[in-house]
């Protein structure tokens, strides 16, 4: 297979299939399933997917847990309304955080912002780390869990900037996966969103497994592909967490061949940064910025479950090195047919 370029990932999306909102129930979301083997395409709800599944599979889901990111500030003197995006915590200690601020132009380093009704919340700038992003160091007395509580009381939930609408009480639990523990993730792994308890009970009690791994998805994953030549794009770093016990329920059912099945690119990305030469699961606690796009050759899952993706976006250069590019566009262009909707709100694909 020929190197692929950046412009075979085009296609155009109407507008109105981007979701504003979640389906009314996680899984009911529709469901169209891939079969690779075949090039067969049918069109289920999400809740159909314990059809495709049986005792023995495992299902790898990401726990990372989405933490109120996005809080608004007045800067210091003019007034002038800031939106700060805390990306990462730097130094707990010196409560410094990584964090892209709009409009970017209006802040200087050594300026001050502030949080809260109250202006209860200082934070200074110390520097100006890349075009968008800043480090901020935020000024508070008292033990870190108050500290923490106080963000995330000021922050909101960070949906994406493509959902025009402003955030409403629900968003807070639906742009949560129900499994989500682990906090640190700026944005949700969306293929989880569909996962309701009953359907988890019913999985559960056919004898699937469920493998927990942790990727806190970055800002990244949104981040524009701008290069032609696919090997010169490079992502942004994420943190993953891959524990002895996962890689032992997805090794254990890769050995008696049952079905491994990833639950979102962010899934898939993490278990194929962390291999072992004979093409088994490995503990991993650390960065990735593996990126995935075809053609390549998938170690651990013979399944994944994901949304559909933006086009030119690295998480479709995923799906069709896992789908096929050409059963992909053609799974593509049936979702525009049919009306399915796009991205982190949006319905969902089983690939087989």
């Amino acid at each position: 297979m020929s190197k692929m370029k950046l412009s075979e990932f085009s296609f155009d999306l109407p507008e109105e299939l981007i979701a504003e909102y979640p389906s009314e129930n996680r899984d009911e979301a529709k469901l169209m399933v891939l079969h690779r083997d075949s090039g067969k395409i049918e069109h289920k709800l999400f809740k159909d997917i314990t059809d495709y599944f049986s005792e023995g599979d495992v299902m790898i889901m990401n726990n990372t847990r989405v933490f109120p990111a996005r809080m608004y500030g007045n800067k210091e003197k003019t007034g002038a309304k800031i939106e700060v995006f805390l990306l990462r915590e730097l130094n707990r200690e010196s409560l410094l955080w990584d964090v892209l601020v709009d409009p970017a132009r209006k802040i200087r380093i050594g300026n001050k912002l502030y949080f809260g009704e109250d202006d209860s919340l200082v934070a200074e700038v110390i520097d100006n780390t890349t075009s968008r992003g800043r480090t901020l160091r935020f000024l508070f007395d008292g033990p870190y869990e108050e500290f923490k509580a106080k963000i995330t009381e000021l922050g909101e939930t960070p949906l994406p900037k493509y959902i025009k609408r402003e955030v409403e009480a629900q968003d807070e639990e639906r742009y949560q996966t129900i499994f989500a523990k682990v906090e640190g993730a700026v944005a949700a792994p969306t293929a989880g969103l569909h996962f309701s308890r009953e359907l988890m009970k019913r999985l559960e009690l056919k004898g699937v497994n469920f493998a927990e791994i942790t990727l806190h998805v970055g800002l990244g994953t949104f981040r524009p592909v701008e290069v032609e030549d696919l090997t010169k794009h490079k992502m942004d770093s994420e943190q993953v967490i891959i524990t002895e016990k996962a890689v032992k329920i997805v090794n254990e059912a890769k050995m008696k061949k049952h079905k491994v099945c990833a639950v979102g690119t962010t899934s898939m990305r993490s278990i194929e940064s962390s291999v072992s030469t004979d093409g088994m699961l490995k503990p991993f606690d650390g960065w990735t910025n593996k990126f995935i796009f075809p053609p390549y050759e998938f170690s651990i899952a013979d399944c994944m479950i994901t949304n559909f993706h933006t086009p030119l976006s690295t998480l479709l250069m995923m799906i069709s090195a896992f789908a096929g590019h050409e059963l992909m566009m053609e799974a593509y262009k049936q979702a525009i047919e049919k009306k399915y909707k796009f991205y982190s709100y949006g319905d969902a694909m089983l690939i087989l």
